[in-house]
């Protein structure tokens, strides 16, 4: 049987396990929203310990905590901040909409562990209390929304944008590689007019670059804080010049040059911030499913298939047709994008959820995109790294489709007009030949004038 502890808060007694570090408000909330299994990923748990590391600083700083009790608060937000009390957050995004229970479980946590390194037992609320101590000047409403920007932040910089230079680097190996790589472009996915493999993989390459610049062009607004707002944005009960001091302690602790957003009403009744980086996400992940289907479609085969790209074997198969390969990589990619779409849609319904100063959707906004940030992340890195880097030509193919593309006959326009042209494309269609022979069946050009004038490789713009 599970030893259990009371703990009273302002509703009465109520019994925690006795070797959990959260307290009643937790514990209360656990038996009220009943609703799903979807927790917040150890990012924004540890995002809360670096807020509440730079609180305790700027509190000190400001006289609002004594040094007794800012050293342990800071000692046990930095533990938190470093994964200890990963397991001591059991509350699921489900929750009021101002994140309120997840603020109060990392007060919680917070003021049990230093208590304990003051020598105290968990519960006792003494000397350090969750409330008054360590949410000292800060309200849930502040608070919670400057954990999300710091999570968005970290994520976006550590993880995402990381895995976006590497995507972009491999795609552009693979461009330089495939530069003299003749191939068939495809529009209206019907035969075009000669293109190199390189060229449709600098496209690649450069989508990836876009996608990183707008999501760049998010980050200023991100490093706005509304911490300081505390209940509703005029920063009752914060000491004048804490949300500056907050900002300088903060970016001491993590490198990133925040400040205090200069409308705490903005920064807490609504989201856009978030919401512009959802958007700049979804253009990524439209730009990801686009390639990935590319190159899943031009690898497809091997044999009756378009069958131009070798896709490296990543040893898995069917489970029962023998040594069959599939693009299982390009797949995950796709679905891991569909889903960051699906989640800009939620993400701006929730943004769009605010009432007066406050929105109230902040725990289903941070759940979606930081899982869209993640997801994208692991794709973008995956796709570079077990795909894009093995990726190579079936040029034998390549240069069979090429031989035999109607559509390089464009370049006779100029010459023979096109209405010519057209019967040359009809002829070699209908007796099955190459447009070669086609024009020269119809009298139109010799060999040697064809060969001139149709060069793929100058058409393609390497001649």
């Amino acid at each position: 049987m599970t030893a259990m502890r009371i703990e009273s808060d302002a509703f009465g007694a109520i019994e925690i396990p006795a070797d959990r570090y959260w307290g009643a408000q937790t514990q209360r909330a656990l038996g009220v929203f009943e609703i799903g299994e979807e927790r917040f990923p150890a990012c924004l748990i540890h995002a809360f310990g670096l807020q509440k590391m730079a609180a305790a600083r700027a509190n000190l700083r400001c006289g609002a905590l004594d040094a007794a009790k800012a050293a342990p608060i800071i000692e046990a937000a930095t533990e938190l901040r470093g994964g200890r009390f990963d397991d001591h957050f059991p509350l699921t995004v489900w929750q009021t909409g101002s994140g309120t229970q997840t603020n109060m479980n990392a007060n919680e946590v917070i003021a049990n562990r230093a208590n304990e390194l003051l020598g105290q037992p968990l519960g006792t609320k003494s000397p350090v209390h969750p409330n008054d101590h360590v949410n000292a000047s800060q309200s849930s409403n502040d608070s919670f929304p400057t954990v999300m920007h710091i999570a968005t932040v970290l994520e976006i910089t550590q993880r995402l944008r990381p895995a976006l230079q590497l995507l972009q680097d491999r795609l552009r190996e693979r461009s330089e590689a495939f530069a003299d790589v003749l191939k068939v472009a495809r529009t209206h996915l019907m035969d075009a007019v000669p293109m190199t493999l390189g060229q449709s993989f600098d496209a690649f390459a450069r989508q990836i670059g876009h996608g990183i610049d707008r999501i760049d062009a998010t980050l200023a607004r991100l490093h706005l804080l509304a911490q300081g707002g505390t209940a509703a944005g005029t920063g009752l009960n914060a000491p004048r010049g804490f949300d500056a001091a907050f900002c300088q302690e903060l970016s001491a602790l993590c490198g990133a040059d925040f400040a205090p957003n200069p409308s705490k009403f903005e920064g807490m009744a609504s989201h856009d911030a978030l919401v512009e980086v959802s958007g700049a996400l979804n253009v990524l992940a439209t730009s990801l499913v686009k390639m990935a289907n590319d190159v899943r479609l031009l690898g497809s085969g091997p044999r009756c298939g378009l069958g131009e790209l070798r896709i490296p074997d990543d040893g898995l198969t069917s489970s029962i047709m023998p040594g069959k390969r599939n693009p299982s990589i390009a797949e995950v990619v796709v679905q891991a994008a569909l889903q960051a779409m699906g989640n800009h849609v939620t993400i701006t319904m929730a943004g769009a959820s605010g009432n007066f100063e406050l929105n109230v959707a902040k725990p289903l906004i941070i759940q979606n995109l930081l899982q869209s940030i993640r997801v994208l992340a692991d794709a973008s890195r995956v796709f570079a790294e077990r795909l894009v880097k093995g990726i190579e030509p079936d040029r034998a193919r390549l240069a069979s489709n090429v031989d035999n593309a109607l559509l390089a006959v464009t370049a006779l326009n100029p010459v023979l007009g096109y209405d010519r042209v057209a019967g040359i494309t009809r002829a070699a269609l209908a007796q099955g030949i190459t447009p070669r022979a086609a024009a020269i069946a119809l009298d139109l050009l010799s060999g040697d004038e064809y060969d001139r004038l149709v060069d793929p490789a100058a058409m393609a713009g390497h001649a």
